[in-house]
């Protein structure tokens, strides 16, 4: 969440910012400051209330102690209405405190200055594009296609077993899968990383305080009975490791790396887009988290980028760099570098990472702080970034290093798969 006083204090700024984005929030954020007014009006009262209480609970006490009668009883019958002010006032400010809440989650974080204005995918901007495709090669056939033939992903089989989705991988494609997972998070743990396995449920506070609640209820699985989430990222336990935690400056940063099965319910979702490996309910992905001092998150974010497309090049597979617009900056980032590969038999784009920051807007929900040196409390900054999620890599793999023999393995993986081809 945008943090009050920041919002109390830039608040044109802000608004001029969400409109990157493309929706006017200034009657959300007008309805947020005047419920921060009643709030602070009605706890100065209610603070005030309690303080004369206090005060004529003491003096009753020392009268009676004295001896001296006389006003007692007038004394108890003004404390008495003052006790019950005060819960009138507690009842009136747990419910202003509530609506504020809900009206402030209606308010996505606001893009840096960096990201530029516009509606969907088709603004974002391209940083970088490598391209490397052999035109030579015959027709290509689908990462689907190459599955069925040579084993190695049944789609049928997820069906049976689950549904539609959730694809079973066999043989070398299943080694493939856990190579690639490893290779990623060797390269991480290589760069500084601590790896962490965390769950792969969350309860309803881990999940509102990375921002995917209330945002993305409908894309989350809901085990009702438990009351609790299967993750969409690994991201949410991961990040969720310090919250409420107050750390020392010298604590940061904190750089983390975790592999997850991810779940996500994809709703809305059809067509060609959702075909083989390109849309799932069920995918492995690993994750890189940061959480930085605030004149270091920028810095940070082009490292995070920077160690992305290392891993991406090492795999020798045409790739570009996306940062976002506003209109396709998801809720809680202030900016969002995108990275794809290119599917040869597909002819299209596929995202397989995306790398972003948020600022002090999650840990403003988290409760992650620290103290600085001169014991100042501050929010942290938080980042996370795909090193990387494992399908669309897969299906990148497969379609662009068929040949007449089988599917060559990159050189970077044969040391995690034993075996140079599939065949």
């Amino acid at each position: 969440m945008v943090p009050l006083q920041f919002l109390r204090e830039n608040k044109k700024a802000i608004i001029e910012s969400l409109m990157k984005r493309g929706i006017d929030y200034e009657p959300v954020i007008d309805r947020v400051l005047k419920l921060d007014i009643q709030r602070r009006e009605t706890q100065t009262q209610m603070d005030s209330s309690l303080s004369e209480s206090n005060k004529l609970s003491k003096l009753i006490g020392e009268q009676i102690k004295s001896g001296d009668l006389s006003q007692v009883k007038s004394l108890k019958e003004r404390n008495f209405q003052l006790k019950n002010q005060n819960k009138i006032y507690l009842n009136d400010l747990n419910e202003i405190k509530k609506s504020l809440l809900e009206e402030r989650c209606n308010i996505p974080n606001p893009p840096l200055n960096k990201v530029v204005k516009g509606k969907n995918s088709d603004d974002n901007e391209i940083i970088k594009e490598v391209l490397k495709l052999d035109k030579t090669q015959p027709k290509l056939l689908s990462h689907w296609d190459l599955g069925k033939k040579y084993d190695i992903i049944d789609f049928e089989l997820g069906v049976k077993i689950t549904a539609a989705g959730f694809p079973v991988y066999k043989g070398k494609g299943a080694k493939l899968q856990r190579a690639l997972i490893n290779f990623f998070l060797d390269k991480n743990t290589n760069e500084g990383y601590q790896e962490v396995q965390v769950p792969h449920l969350v309860n309803y506070q881990s999940a509102f305080s990375t921002g995917q609640l209330p945002d993305k209820e409908g894309q989350m699985y809901f085990l009702e009975k438990e009351n609790l989430y299967l993750i969409p990222t690994a991201e949410v336990p991961i990040t969720n490791i310090y919250r409420g935690v107050t750390l020392d400056e010298s604590h940061l940063p904190i750089t983390l790396t975790g592999y997850t099965p991810c779940f996500r319910r994809e709703a809305g979702s059809y067509g060609k887009d959702v075909r083989g490996l390109n849309r799932l309910h069920q995918f492995d992905k690993v994750e890189i988290v940061r959480l930085e001092k605030e004149d270091k998150s920028l810095e940070a974010l082009s490292k995070m980028v920077e160690h992305v497309e290392k891993i991406v090049n090492e795999l020798g597979l045409p790739y570009r760099i996306l940062r976002l617009c506003g209109g396709d900056l998801g809720f809680t980032s202030a900016c969002t570098y995108d990275f794809e590969l290119f599917s040869a038999a597909q002819n299209k784009w596929l995202e397989i990472s995306s790398v972003s920051t948020f600022e002090n807007f999650q840990s403003e929900r988290l409760g992650i702080k620290y103290k600085s040196k001169n014991g100042v409390k501050k929010n942290v900054h938080t980042l996370n970034g795909s090193a990387l999620a494992i399908p669309r890599v897969m299906a990148s793999i497969i379609e662009n290093c068929q040949t007449e023999n089988g599917i060559k393995i990159p050189k970077c993986l044969i040391p995690y798969t034993g075996f140079k081809i599939i065949n």
